[in-house]
């Protein structure tokens, strides 16, 4: 039975993943397709009697290249500005979309932070430690006033590392870990349950 029961936890821990992989996957196919999907398939439905799966998703893909297009040449840089700050004036919006926008660009390797080591740090207090991604390790006109030698550290809020807590630390305190940020970056975007 002991056997049985691993072998059987080991067959779930290697096919649920993939399940969970290919259902997104699938969702997100469908979800996509459909967006523009089913009024392509429904003209040619109705007009040749036959529907193109993945049609949505050719569309919306040739969109996003023409819509990319557009975002760098000088008239699109400005409509984009402007419809930005359109956008940043609606009360609720204004809470979603910098977030939004800041994660995408994250994702997608636009906007790349440039976090330099993965530390530990006491903080919020003494025994308590935090995961931290140093910024700068030199800031000279903060050292010459309190005559110590500081580290510059964002303290990250799970599960966005690029947002948390920007604090200066005497570099004494700081703890140094054999640790990539890219494998600090998922340690704190899954919360501490993908350990590096």
């Amino acid at each position: 039975m002991h056997k049985l029961r691993t072998y059987f936890l080991t067959g779930i821990a290697l096919i649920l993943p993939i399940l969970i992989t290919v259902y997104i996957l699938v969702g997100l196919f469908r979800f996509v397709d459909g967006l523009l999907g089913k009024y392509i398939n429904y003209y040619f439905l109705q007009n040749f009697g036959y529907t193109i799966p993945g049609l949505g998703i050719l569309l919306f893909l040739v969109i996003i290249l023409a819509m990319g297009i557009f975002a760098t040449n000088f008239l699109g840089k400005r409509l984009l500005r402007l419809a930005e700050r359109i956008f940043l004036a609606i009360p609720f919006v204004s809470k979603i979309y910098p977030h939004a926008k800041q994660f995408i660009n994250f994702v997608v390797g636009k906007e790349k932070p440039s976090f330099k080591k993965v530390v530990l740090v006491e903080y919020p207090r003494k025994g308590v430690y935090s995961l931290g991604f140093v910024m700068n390790e030199r800031m000279r006109q903060i050292e010459e006033k309190v005559k110590q030698e500081i580290v510059t550290v964002l303290i990250p809020i799970s599960p966005n590392p690029l947002s948390g807590y920007f604090v200066f630390f005497n570099k004494e305190e700081v703890i140094y870990l054999d640790m990539s940020v890219e494998d600090g970056m998922k340690l704190v975007i899954s919360g501490g349950v993908l350990q590096p």
